[in-house]
Parts: structure tokens; C-alpha cells; sequence
């Protein structure tokens, strides 16, 4: 194994059946994350990954003692099913694999919405196990607003859908995709039904959430590495954002740029303390995870939900992410490689 006061730490990240063998880790998006590692003491090793190089990825990954992976669950046509059999063969070793699949499994997947909604970050969200659970019980989550409506597992707005009735009888729907450039759609409950199918396959379903009126106001990206914040992300969504009064769907106003924030930014502060102080704790309580077993980088999405009785800003979970967390800002490289050299010592 690698030399005890220079742990070896490989980056997964993605490459082709092509380019993965001449791949320089210093060359890729991930230089600065390895510039990182190696100023904690840590020696960087590239391990691109696709899977027909699982195998020799997999030898690779044997020979080091932590693993950082930075892989989508979905993209290409291809999910990770390969790489999470391994990345779970390389942890049973030893070797300190963030993020691992069984962590994935309970807290990237948008069932975690489902499951902490009683939460302060909570709402009134329901989990469609089934599509025929999901036409018995639309129409009652209607009745009460428009909705949005997600597959379990799912990236870049694939399956997220807003939904709300077109009539006060209700066998009609005005549905919008959450992809660039969706249009607004009016189908029958059942014709939306159906077009849902395919999200309830191989062992999927779907999130059923109130829509959020503040989605104007934009979202914010909590970074952490561990328990900790350790930046903050602010965009101006274009997923779902409505048009001006009487206006096309095409004219609603293209996304901003995400903006990055150290953790420090003061009008966010009381989000951090919810989050390190309340949130995170009552979060691994209820998916039965130890602190200790949270990625070392992942990310929480908020919207704005209404302003409390004192004015101030309340926050609705809108996703988590630990798959690939990417990019994320420069205050958490740092925290990053330290907080995976710990974890490396704390296995001996």
C-alpha cells in the first residue's frame, strides 16, 4: 500500500473507451482538486474512468487509500451500476471510498425529499411507488396547487416536471419538462400518467412537491465537506421559471450564471447554522446514516420557500446532490483534502 505519510487519493472522473488510457490528471478539469490533495500531503492518482476500462481501474484503485469520485448516475446513455460494483469491492478492502454507493443510495436520490419532509426544510411532498398509485392520488395533491413532480433518479431536469390542473374538473392538466425550452403542454391526467411510465422501472418512482412561487428569487447551493458548509453557490434557475404575464414559455428569462461564495457570506449565515446545527443531524437520523459516512464533497439545493412571521426568508429543500459535484468553489479544495486525509488516518 502507499507510503503512510503520503497517502495515495485517486480522482475518478469520467473518459471514453478511447481517451482514458492518455488521460493526465493535470490536464483535466480536476488539476486544481489534485494541486489540492498534494499541498495536504496527499499524492494524487488519475484513475478516468469508463467502463471498459472497469477492470484495470479497479486494479488501480486497489493500490491507493482513498478514492474521491466525481461520475453522474446518468449521462450518455450509461449509468453507474458497473462502477458502484466496484467502487463497493475497492471499500470492502479498506480503501476510503466518498462518495460510496450505499451512501448514495440513501441521500442522493430525490427520495430524500420524501423522506425528510417533516423536516424544517420540508413541505408538503408525496412518493409515487407506482403509476398507478400516482393516478389514484394526483388529483388530490392538485386540488391543493400546482406541483412538481420528479423522478427518483434523474439529472439537468430529466423527469421534472410541473404539473397543474386546466380546469375546475379536473381531467385535464397543463404540464411543463423542466428541460431548456419545455413547452407548456395540455394533456388528460391519464395521457401525463402514461407519459410517466417509464420513471417507475427498475425499481424507480416519482416525487410529488408543492411548486415554490419564490422560484423567481432564485436558488441557493450549500456546499459542504462532511458536516461542514464550506461555500455557497447562487443561480438564477431557469428550470420551470415562468413567463412574463401573457408571454410564451420561450420568453421566460434565460438562467443566470452561478455565483460563487465563500462560507462566510453574511446574508447566508442563517442557512449555514441551520444546516451544521439542526438540519444535518435530524437528516442522518432519519435515513439511518452516521455523520461520519457523509460524502467528503456534496451539495444541498434550497429555494426559497415564504417568509416566516417575522419577515424572515424560510428554505425548501429542492435536491441533494453527491454523485458529481461539480464545480464547486475554490474555499472547499482545501477543507476537501483535509477532510479525506482524516478519514484515510481515522481507518487505521
Amino acid at each position: 500500500m502507499a507510503n503512510p505519510e503520503r497517502p495515495r487519493v485517486a480522482i475518478v472522473f469520467p473518459s471514453d473507451a478511447v481517451r482514458w488510457r492518455t488521460t493526465r490528471l493535470d490536464d483535466s478539469r480536476f488539476a486544481e482538486t489534485a494541486a489540492a490533495l498534494r499541498a495536504a500531503g496527499l499524492d494524487p492518482v488519475a484513475a478516468p474512468y469508463c467502463d471498459e476500462a472497469a477492470d484495470e481501474i479497479h486494479s488501480r484503485l486497489l493500490t491507493v487509500d482513498g478514492v474521491l469520485v466525481w461520475v453522474n448516475p446518468v449521462e450518455g446513455g450509461r449509468d453507474r451500476s458497473k462502477l458502484n460494483a466496484l467502487l463497493r469491492e475497492v471499500a470492502a478492502t479498506g480503501v476510503v471510498v466518498s462518495t460510496h454507493p450505499d451512501v448514495i443510495d440513501k441521500l442522493g436520490t430525490k427520495e430524500v425529499l420524501y423522506r425528510t419532509r417533516t423536516m424544517g426544510w420540508g413541505t408538503d411532498v408525496r412518493l409515487y411507488a407506482s403509476a398507478y398509485a400516482m393516478r389514484a392520488e394526483l388529483p388530490a395533491s392538485l386540488a391543493k396547487g400546482p406541483r412538481v413532480l420528479k423522478q427518483i433518479r434523474g439529472q439537468s431536469g430529466d423527469g421534472v416536471w410541473k404539473v397543474e390542473l386546466a380546469d375546475a374538473a379536473g381531467s385535464a392538466v397543463l404540464v411543463r419538462h423542466a428541460k431548456r425550452g419545455g413547452p407548456e403542454e395540455r394533456v388528460t391526467l391519464g395521457a401525463f400518467v402514461d407519459r410517466c411510465a417509464e420513471y417507475f422501472l427498475a425499481g424507480g418512482g416519482m416525487i410529488d412537491q408543492a411548486y415554490q412561487e419564490r422560484l423567481t428569487d432564485g436558488m441557493i447551493r450549500c456546499y459542504l465537506v462532511g458536516n461542514r458548509v464550506e461555500g455557497f453557490g447562487e443561480q438564477l434557475v431557469n428550470m420551470l421559471y415562468p413567463p412574463p404575464v401573457g408571454q410564451a414559455v420561450a420568453a421566460a428569462p434565460e438562467p443566470g450564471p452561478r455565483q460563487y461564495f465563500p462560507p462566510t457570506r453574511p446574508d447566508f449565515q442563517p442557512l449555514k447554522a441551520k444546516l451544521e446545527q439542526e438540519w444535518i443531524g435530524e437528516l442522518c437520523t432519519l435515513i439511518g446514516l452516521d455523520r461520519s459516512q457523509l460524502p467528503v464533497l456534496w451539495d444541498a439545493d434550497f429555494l426559497l420557500g415564504p417568509k416566516d412571521a417575522s419577515g424572515a426568508d424560510t428554505y425548501v429543500l429542492c435536491e441533494i446532490n453527491v454523485s458529481s459535484v461539480y464545480p464547486y468553489p475554490e474555499s472547499a479544495r482545501s477543507p476537501i483534502a483535509t477532510e479525506i486525509r482524516a478519514r484515510i488516518a481515522n481507518r487505521r
